[in-house]
């Protein structure tokens, strides 16, 4: 389970760019962190986190993967 702070944390961390979105690019930079997410949500891979969830341009932001996380009932 994680805390919405220590969600935001790693969401800031995977975003290398700080553009308010997580691709699926800094997703795969960031494999140790990802496998984290997957934990966190249930979902096996970056593309079916962003498939299911991000936009269409292929991201997430950090209300989408918020409302992922509480939705697995993993956020504390």
């Amino acid at each position: 389970m994680t805390t919405e702070q220590e969600l935001q944390s790693l969401f800031k961390t995977l975003d290398r760019d700080q553009d308010g979105k997580i691709s699926i690019n800094e997703l795969f930079l960031s494999p140790g962190l990802s496998a984290i997410i997957s934990a966190d949500t249930g979902i096996s891979s970056p593309q079916e986190l962003l498939g299911m969830y991000g936009d269409k341009d292929g991201s997430i932001t950090f209300e989408e993967l918020k409302k992922v996380v509480e939705k697995a009932g993993n956020l504390k």
